[in-house]
């Protein structure tokens, strides 16, 4: 009855998140990343791999603005201030400047990914091919600094799965091959595309190799704009000049690409057609790169030496030397000098042609029509390509698994040594709660810890892929429930079947099937409270710090330490909320039930319900502590919905300057 129960209560969980999933609101879309177009476009992108099929953008900002404000509401200082400038398609821009001058805030700005925070302020105006954001968006790839993916799947898995997510589903199977294989061809991940991507466990793809993965998955839609942040950090020289290469090749099909870079090597300088100079939240420079900003800064009296990389040279030349207070003072003077030196410059420029002119362009509007036209992808195809990766990252975690094999064979071992072939003695009784209390602690520590240790940064690929709209929420929760249930119960399995034998416990298998019943769907409870604490906590080390000091509130009122009956009134309520509790009752029952004791006097238990009424365990069935666990698990799979519903991530709105900054500048 309890097998046939537990097996209801399952069905009755995937069902409960299939409904919810399929009523729940579709995942909301950047403003600037649109979806895969109509059936034109997709016909002019899918044999060029997005070559001559780009449309071209222009994008123009003009007075950007950033403030960060106090507490009190002032302005403390600058991140941006009054910048403006142009990217076009065909050319290769970079935002340069020292640390802190800047660069990555302006970036995430014209990508629309500047994480929003009550104190920032920003202001402006952007426009794309001549017209403001607001009336028309864009298709953008944005490549961040860290590379993450599920670190078991090839570089051709993870393409074709992007792809499969992103892609038409009017395309052919065969049509999506090519364009994946066009694309691993393009950007050199030809020869590693079988490899495992790999992570810091185990050993995969090169860092080069990695960024240019990223740049492939972002690729897939066909993107007219490609920001990258920082694009050659933490790889040496040659693989950093194999990524802008890339990017520059990208540029020459079409591509409008904006990269901000700290300070590159010579020939990684001599790839960029544009360049944005930056100090102190303030433009120094901008205009054509390569000779010109030498030729500009020899005018203003600072010749660039002989040999000596240009890029190294304006470094040096806008950023503060904080040596002593004379080089901090002098550097500063020198920086507003050129401030005001390229000021007076833009202004000449500008009445020549104003960046804020507006320009009549088809582009907008057309992607605003396609927009509406966007096609969801069925609830079934999302869940079962979810299902497939998260059944491929799961069972291909060779050293994970090791180690959590290891680990449950090492503590049954030692839990069976410790409670070595238990006897009917009347000490026998306090031996067996001990064992089955540690048995029901290690159980769930073992899968919390691993749980928080590996989603959080499993939720930041999740939080991208969603923002894309490749997917929806219920679908992906689904596929890993689902996914992850054969691997979840083995090594439960492993452990119940080593110390069951070895301490002696209720020697029937019924029995024995119940014990690993028991301890499986806890293990099952402790995942899903980890999926909770994982989509709580901002970062993997706030999780490994939170999900334990939950857990150890769960084991004080877990029935072994503070007897029900006196339990304060106010926390009463934790006992009903402990899965510690719910399996340790579970497990007692299980084993107490029909057991005789040695009697040696007449007060001593002699029947294991009566041990079980000693303990205010008396009264209650397995049934109702699956039941039990089965509600706590459904608690944190549906806190875990909400937390990754409501937690996504926001990004910081670009509003008009207000009237009087407009007048002052």
């Amino acid at each position: 009855m309890e097998v046939r129960g537990l097996g209801q209560l399952l069905a009755a969980l995937a069902a409960a998140l299939f409904v919810r999933a399929i009523a729940g609101p579709s995942p909301a879309l950047l403003p600037p990343a649109e979806d895969a177009e109509g059936d034109e476009t997709d016909a002019e992108a899918g044999e060029g791999g997005g070559g001559d099929g780009v449309t071209p953008v222009t994008i123009r900002w003009a007075r950007i603005t950033c403030a960060l404000k106090n507490k009190r509401g002032e302005v403390a200082r600058f991140l941006l201030s009054n910048v403006s400038g142009e990217a076009k398609p065909g050319r290769l821009l970079a935002l340069m400047g020292p640390s802190g001058s800047g660069k990555t805030t302006l970036l995430n700005v014209l990508a629309g990914q500047l994480t929003a925070s009550p104190s920032l302020h920003l202001s402006g105006f952007l426009y794309v091919n001549g017209r403001p954001i607001s009336k028309g968006g864009y298709k953008i790839a944005f490549v961040r600094q860290e590379d993450l993916f599920f670190s078991q799947l090839t570089v051709r898995e993870t393409l074709s799965l992007a792809a499969e997510l992103q892609l038409p589903d009017t395309w052919a199977p065969e049509r999506k091959e090519r364009y994946v294989n066009d694309l691993l061809f393009r950007l050199g991940l030809v020869n590693c595309a079988d490899s495992i991507v790999g992570d810091a466990k185990v050993r995969g793809i090169s860092g080069g190799e990695k960024k240019r993965l990223s740049l492939a998955c972002e690729l897939i839609a066909s993107p007219s704009v490609i920001f990258a942040d920082e694009p050659t950090t933490g790889l040496d020289a040659f693989q950093a000049e194999k990524v802008m290469e890339t990017l520059r090749q990208l540029a020459e099909d079409g591509h409008t690409v904006i990269c901000c870079i700290h300070q590159p090597r010579g020939s990684v300088y001599g790839k960029f057609d544009d360049i944005v100079l930056l100090s102190e939240g303030e433009i120094v420079y901008m205009g054509s790169a390569k000779e010109e900003p030498l030729t500009y800064f020899a005018s203003l009296g600072y010749q660039c030496p002989d040999h000596m990389n240009p890029a190294e040279f304006l470094a040096d030349l806008i950023s503060v030397d904080y040596g002593s207070a004379e080089s901090v003072q002098s550097s500063q003077k020198r920086i507003e000098s050129f401030i005001e030196a390229f000021s007076n410059k833009a202004l000449v420029t500008e009445g020549n042609d104003p960046i804020a002119k507006p320009e009549e362009s088809e582009f907008s509007s057309k992607v605003v029509q396609k927009s509406s036209m966007k096609q969801r992808r069925g609830w079934w195809r999302q869940f079962r390509l979810l299902f497939k990766r998260a059944w491929m990252q799961a069972f291909r975690d060779g050293p994970t698994n090791k180690v959590r094999a290891r680990m449950s064979v090492a503590s049954a071992v030692i839990f069976g040594s410790v409670f070595w072939r238990m006897g009917k003695s009347q000490t026998s009784i306090q031996d067996r709660m001990g064992l089955l209390q540690v048995a029901a602690i290690n159980t769930a520590m073992a899968a919390l810890t691993k749980t928080v240790g590996v989603f959080p940064k499993e939720r930041t690929i999740v939080d991208r892929e969603r923002a894309k709209g490749s997917y929806a929420l219920g679908p992906y929760l689904s596929s890993k429930l689902l996914a992850e249930i054969p691997i979840g119960a083995t090594f439960p399995l492993i452990f119940g079947s080593i110390l069951y034998p070895m301490a002696k416990l209720h020697p029937t298998f019924s029995r024995f099937a119940k014990f690993c019943g028991i301890v499986t769907v806890e293990s099952f409870a402790a995942s899903a409270m980890g999926l909770t604490v994982g989509a709580m906590a901002p970062t993997t080390e706030a999780a490994m710090a939170l999900g334990p000091s939950l857990m150890t509130v769960f084991i004080v009122f877990g029935g072994y330490y503070v007897n029900p009956d006196n339990t304060p009134v106010i926390f009463r309520w934790i006992p009903r909320i402990s899965l510690i509790r719910w399996a340790f009752q579970g497990l007692c029952i299980n084993e107490f039930k029909g057991l005789q004791f040695e009697q040696q006097h007449s007060y001593d238990i002699q029947t294991g319900e009566q041990a079980l009424e000693r303990f205010s365990l008396g009264g209650i069935r397995i049934a109702d502590t699956l039941v039990a666990q089965g509600r706590i698990l459904m608690f944190w799979y549906w806190s875990t919905y909400l937390l990754l519903k409501k937690n996504r991530p926001k990004y910081q709105t670009l509003l008009p300057p207000l009237e009087e900054d407009q007048n002052s500048k």
